[in-house]
């Protein structure tokens, strides 16, 4: 299964209520699709997954699966921290109809390695569906080993990662050692193009909100074999990538795409809105690194 090159963890939109507001969000996957996207991850870390209910996130799966009609690849983060919840969300998904699922290592009960393993593995095989693995130590206080990774590279449908531990080494040893049919993604914006430079197939990108056609023409430039020319994208949106990540995920990028006139609304608590000293770097950013964007 080929998700593409650049996908987007895409924000939940809300409503002054703190509702979910499927109306903006209709209007946001309509912005991603036209700017870059080959993809959307919904239901993860930058979705606020944490404070979505269980009826929350599978209604918005259903609205997403049926606003997408198939355009680009639907993939729902199902994974908790619980195998047997992950398991009956990953079922509910299927059922609607997405294209992947997304499984973040378990949080806060700290499982071992070989835990993961056999968490991973059972979710796995309660579906058809495709499985990207999301590795993201800095969140959930364990990450998984490239041996681990690397033993569920053989489950079937496990057919990708998100890698979000900014391990470079780590990242290489796991495309060395597996089929050419896994593909690893970075998890973090900045080191999109370190990660192609060692192998990896692309990014589950937070910035493809705002620059998404800029990652695309990055990455586009190095598989061309334009390496000068990709690095110096890289050197230009860095600074916007920098700014998306001044506060908590995705505080940031629900403002800038405010100040880019798609209006998603604000984050539930316990993340805050940015301060007005933050906007104001935000907004700076946003005025001189992405002028076709920024709107006064």
């Amino acid at each position: 299964m080929n998700f593409g090159r650049v996908l987007t963890a895409m924000v939940t939109p809300f409503d002054l209520d703190g509702n979910i507001d499927y109306g903006k969000t209709e209007i946001l996957i309509n912005h991603l699709l036209a700017n870059g996207t080959d993809g959307l991850v919904v239901n993860g870390t930058t979705g606020e997954s944490p404070t979505l209910s269980k009826e929350e996130k599978l209604n918005f799966i259903k609205f997403v699966v049926k606003t997408v009609k198939h355009r680009v690849p639907v993939i729902a983060g199902t994974g908790t921290n619980d195998t047997r919840a992950s398991i009956e969300m990953t079922k509910q998904a299927e059922l609607i109809g997405v294209d992947g699922a997304m499984l973040v290592t378990p949080y806060y009960n700290k499982p071992s390695q070989e835990g993961m393993y056999q968490h991973f593995k059972a979710i796995a095989e309660s579906t058809s569906l495709p499985v990207m693995l999301y590795n993201i130590p800095g969140r959930s206080a364990v990450g998984m080993t490239p041996e681990t990774v690397i033993r569920l590279a053989d489950v079937s449908n496990i057919v990708s990662i998100k890698e979000a531990s900014a391990n470079l080494d780590a990242m290489t040893e796991i495309i060395r050692e597996t089929d050419d049919s896994f593909t690893l993604y970075s998890g973090d914006d900045g080191l999109t193009l370190p990660v192609l430079a060692i192998g990896g197939h692309g990014v589950v990108s937070v910035a493809s909100h705002i620059i998404g056609n800029d990652m695309q023409e990055m990455v586009r430039s190095y598989l061309r074999g334009e390496v000068q020319e990709a690095a110096a994208i890289h050197q230009t949106i860095l600074p916007v990538v920098k700014a998306l990540f001044m506060a908590p995920n995705p505080v940031a990028v629900k403002e800038a795409l405010a100040l880019t006139s798609v209006n998603v609304g604000s984050v539930r608590l316990p993340l805050i809105p940015l301060s007005k000293e933050e906007k104001q770097v935000l907004e700076h950013t946003l005025r001189y690194c992405v002028k076709n964007y920024y709107v006064s």
